[in-house]
């Protein structure tokens, strides 16, 4: 009876132990352990700044931990991290993109039906809800110095027509096959075939036309050498490219498990602007500031746009 009751106490000992560890709290014992939300995030500045402006803003509003999931190499592996709840919420998701190369739809001009779709479909295939943008939308645009626009007088890309046949153009070299929105359609579109095209990894483009290398190149529009290197936006009069409005998607069940998310990420809806994207842009890729310190400074600079502190 006396080993019985030895035995008895060596096992309730431990376990109440820990049980009044669990009560404090202590990490990996439950309490009050911040709970883990995981940001997915592509590998470009913006994708990164985003990111971290996102956990900046749920760390600062509410009781949540941020984990951000960097360097994914696409969209599509960024939304099948996300459906297989490897990650609850997607940095930047650009609706064009997603209209196309995820749904599978044919591509479509005006913005408003496209943000309808890519939001209904999203919503009942992958069970995600698509926020309104962030107030930018990083779309291709084709872009000359300044000096190469004044002598030859040009303003939109149909303006490429009479010279086009013997312009050196740089382009994204995903963009030289791509089907809706490629090269193929643009010069269907247009009937603008460039003298010689050369697909480049698309942060070289910039500097080879700043370098006098290429007449005109295609890049991004939230570029922030765009800025500094003083170039111009040729207009796509022809509304050729579909809008890729820049939002964050978050996943139903995350949204469902912790509620306070739903107006800590509709904050910042409508909050960056072309030039804010650019400029921030700017500060990583020129600047060398890393994307982390640069989200963080722009929450303190807006006030964690007019949030509540916790």
């Amino acid at each position: 009876m006396k080993i019985l009751k030895s035995l008895f106490k060596l096992l309730v000992l431990p376990l109440s132990l820990l049980l009044i560890l669990s009560g404090c709290g202590f990490p990996g014992l439950g309490g009050n352990e911040k709970q883990t939300i995981k940001v997915a995030s592509m590998s470009t500045t913006e994708q990164q700044i985003m990111a971290y402006m996102m956990k900046g803003l749920i760390e600062h509003d509410s009781n949540l931990k941020v984990e951000i999931i960097n360097n994914l190499g696409s969209a599509a592996v960024t939304l099948n991290a996300m459906k297989r709840g490897d990650a609850d919420i997607s940095a930047i998701r650009y609706n064009g993109t997603d209209l196309t190369t995820v749904l599978g739809n044919n591509a479509e001009k005006d913005p408003a039906v496209v943000t309808k779709k890519v939001e209904q479909e999203f919503n009942d295939r992958y069970q995600m809800h698509y926020f309104k943008n962030y107030g930018f939308a990083d779309t291709y645009a084709f872009m000359v110095t300044q000096e190469y626009a004044k002598k030859h007088n040009l303003k939109t890309v149909s303006d490429l027509k009479k010279i086009a046949p013997k312009m050196t153009v740089g382009i994204d070299q995903i963009w030289m096959n791509r089907k809706g929105d490629g090269y193929p359609g643009f010069k269907e579109q247009y009937n603008i075939s460039f003298g010689k095209v050369y697909p480049m990894q698309i942060g070289l483009v910039y500097d080879a036309l700043q370098a006098g290398k290429m007449d005109a190149v295609l890049g991004y529009s939230t570029d922030g050498r765009i800025g500094s290197y003083d170039l111009k936006i040729l207009k796509d009069d022809k509304q050729f490219f579909p809008p890729y409005d820049a939002s964050p998607v978050a996943t139903n069940a995350i949204l469902k498990k912790h509620p306070e998310l739903r107006p800590i990420i509709q904050r910042m809806v409508g909050k960056i602007s072309l030039k804010t994207m650019q400029r921030l842009n700017y500060e990583v890729d020129d600047g060398l500031a890393e994307p982390q310190a640069v989200a963080n400074e722009y929450l303190k600079q807006h006030n964690y746009f007019e949030g509540s502190d916790k």
